[in-house]
């Protein structure tokens, strides 16, 4: 697939087919995102990659303990923001809302997906060692766009998930991960499931004025 194109079409897909990925497909997948680059070659990043029954437990531990500790994503929580980044907060919510089930609510509906990584059948968890400043952030940020895009061009669905590092120390202790290291993100991964209306949801861009400067 054409990089620009994939660019372009690449969205967070939130239904996921009950249809394992090939383990040689996300070998590939893994071998391309992590030519990314990275400050004088340091390749600070490490990759978990949860899939089967591992990854039911983990899904299991991590919606009890958003249960137990009350923990959102969803807009009340970030109530704190600038007006301008709740406004474009409240563009998912409105193409997403109408796609929900009549039962469901925004809220739980993020929260409760995220740490189930929305159904998906495989979760790539990334982390960092601690002896890293958080300077290093910006190349798993890349690693991550590498890895966005590169599952989208092999016919694969992803949904980036910050919540979850809200349970780092559970996540460590399921997939035995040292303590030094820290959770930055993970992703779900699988097939799409073209027949869910949430996958059709599709949020706009804020117009390039509104976030681009140009001096010179």
């Amino acid at each position: 697939m054409d990089l620009i194109r994939a660019m372009e079409e690449r969205r967070s897909v939130r239904a996921f087919l009950d249809r394992p990925v090939e383990r040689e497909k996300l070998e590939r997948l893994l071998q391309l995102a992590t030519r990314a680059p990275s400050a004088i070659n340091l390749q600070p990043w490490e990759i978990t990659v949860v899939f089967g029954e591992e990854k039911k437990r983990l899904s299991r531990v991590l919606v009890k303990r958003m249960r137990e500790r009350n923990i959102s994503c969803a807009p009340g929580a970030r109530n704190r923001l600038p007006e301008v980044f709740l406004e474009r907060q409240r563009g998912l919510l409105d193409v997403i809302l109408p796609n929900l089930p009549d039962e469901a609510s925004f809220e739980d509906f993020i929260n409760e997906g995220s740490c189930n990584f929305y159904g998906a059948p495989s979760a790539v968890i990334i982390v960092i060692d601690e002896v890293f400043s958080s300077v290093r952030l910006t190349d798993i940020g890349i690693l991550l766009g590498y890895l966005l895009l590169g599952a989208h061009a092999m016919g694969l669905g992803t949904c980036p998930i910050g919540l979850i590092t809200a349970f780092d120390d559970d996540i460590r202790e399921l997939l035995n991960i040292p303590d030094q290291k820290q959770v930055v993100i993970g992703v779900g991964m699988g097939y799409a499931d073209p027949e869910d209306p949430v996958n059709r949801a599709r949020s706009n861009r804020v117009p390039l004025g509104d976030v681009v400067k140009w001096r010179g």
